[in-house]
């Protein structure tokens, strides 16, 4: 099997906060080896984590040896303050509030840097995303400070002209990128930027009840869109299920993200080349260096 490019290790894929309650009086060890035994059960050896402001990705950074598991974390996501992302991270106001979290991530043993530059997609209401993204230049002083400090950035963005502005600051990852154009699409073919689509984040929730089937098929039908024109264009795409999100299993989520793929673009070697070779390009540069 890939590598899952995309996990929150804290999160169970059922409900969010009854996976923080788990963690807040102190991080339990034995969750972090059931998730890595459902890894090794579906023989998944790397994993790209996401980041926690529970201290758990710290611990599983500490266990995954044990499994066999080469597991890469940024130990917590960054957002700026007023944004969303505290829910894996931390915020800052200014720069060099900013620049204070990059070292604290530093000393921690963080891999890489995870910004956070976007809200998430509105379930509700097919094409806008939540909250209001980061400015070109903001976004761009955040890569360049952590790239100073010898980290690679991990961008959750989404939306289009966030996805382009993420792509121009030099970020090395976008993951999720919904919402996006072909044209961006086309630019990010054209830029060293890896693609972390997540498409089972949508994908599965078709048929749960939760959001209205009709608002999830269409924005199912433009990811595959763009998944398809990325291909075509020769984008850096990688299999991450965003693992532990609402209906994405730990293990089982990155095989469900796999078969998306292969609905979308068909089965074959051709395929497994093109995920592998994009795979051992993340795993190169997500790693501190």
């Amino acid at each position: 099997m890939f590598g899952e490019c995309h996990a929150h290790v804290f999160m169970d894929g059922v409900n969010y906060r009854e996976a923080v309650r788990r963690q807040e009086r102190g991080v339990r060890e034995d969750w972090i080896r059931h998730v890595f035994e459902q890894y090794v059960k579906n023989e998944i050896f790397y994993v790209r984590e996401g980041g926690d402001n529970l201290g758990v990705s710290l611990k599983a950074k500490e266990l995954a040896a044990e499994y066999g598991i080469d597991y890469r974390s940024p130990v917590f996501a960054i957002h700026k303050n007023g944004h969303y992302g505290s829910i894996v991270g931390y915020g800052f106001d200014t720069m060099k509030e900013y620049a204070v979290l990059v070292r604290k991530a530093a000393d921690q043993g963080a891999d890489f840097i995870k910004i956070m530059t976007t809200g998430l997609m509105d379930f509700k209401h097919g094409g806008r995303v939540t909250g209001s993204a980061l400015s070109l230049s903001e976004v761009k002083e955040m890569v360049h400070i952590a790239h100073e400090e010898g980290f690679s950035v991990m961008s959750h963005t989404n939306g289009d002209q966030a996805v382009r502005d993420a792509i121009e600051s030099g970020v090395d990852s976008i993951e999720h990128g919904n919402y996006i154009s072909e044209d961006t699409v086309r630019m990010l073919a054209d830029s060293s930027s890896l693609w972390v689509p997540t498409v089972v984040t949508v994908y599965n929730l078709i048929g749960d009840g939760r959001y209205e089937d009709e608002v999830l098929k269409k924005i199912w039908e433009k990811e595959a869109e763009n998944l398809q024109a990325a291909w075509e264009y020769g984008a850096k795409v990688v299999l991450g299920s965003d693992g532990g999100a609402y209906r994405v299993l730990h293990g089982q989520g990155l095989v469900d993200e796999y078969r998306a793929f292969q609905k979308v673009l068909g089965e074959g070697e051709n395929l497994d080349r093109w995920i592998r070779k994009n795979e051992e390009e993340l795993q190169r540069r997500f790693r501190r260096g």
